[in-house]
């Protein structure tokens, strides 16, 4: 079975859900079984917030993700719960703004990514995620750009529909980054 397990975790407010979201709405639009399973603790902003994404060829049993093939990681505490728990042979992408260490593991791909960094220079604030997600693209080849940018121009509400580009803008920066 060709699938992809993903987890991406940080703090509420960081946009996780969102991301896992698009991430899965990609999918879709790339013609595979998706499954979008959110989880944040109580005090929203602030406070936990992760999500599962699987992507499939086939039919997905559970939407849990105990062992991911991927981990986005944007904080410490998410990086230091999640990182042992990645499959080997898997994908570790991080934001170094925020986690001041790396993996030790020799047994998965790590990349760092200076991402709050990065979009606090580019006048991205708040987007840090979606750089996170172009630096996975890059590193994963999941989806091409194309695809993930529909699923963005699905994704974004109406009444934010000029955060469109900046959005777009910050995936690009993270996938050439």
């Amino acid at each position: 079975m060709s699938a992809t397990r993903m987890m991406l975790a940080g703090f509420g407010g960081q946009g996780i859900l969102f991301a896992g979201k698009l991430l899965a709405y990609a999918g879709m639009l790339a013609n595979k079984n998706v499954s979008w399973l959110p989880s944040y603790g109580p005090e929203m902003r602030g406070g936990t917030a992760n999500c599962a994404v699987i992507v499939s060829d086939e039919e997905i049993g559970s939407p849990l993700v105990p062992a991911p093939d991927v981990l986005l990681a944007l904080n410490l505490p998410s990086f230091e719960k999640f990182e042992p728990a990645v499959e080997a042979g898997g994908l570790i992408v991080f934001d170094s703004s925020l986690i001041p260490q790396t993996s030790q593991r020799t047994d998965v791909t790590v990349c760092a990514v200076n991402a709050t960094s990065m979009a606090s220079d580019e006048g991205l604030n708040g987007l840090a995620n979606m750089i996170m997600i172009g630096k996975f693209l890059r590193a994963s080849g999941l989806f091409d750009l194309d695809t993930v940018f529909r699923a963005l121009e699905k994704c974004v509400p109406p009444s934010k529909a000029a955060l469109l580009e900046k959005n777009k803008q910050a995936i690009s920066l993270g996938y050439n980054a």
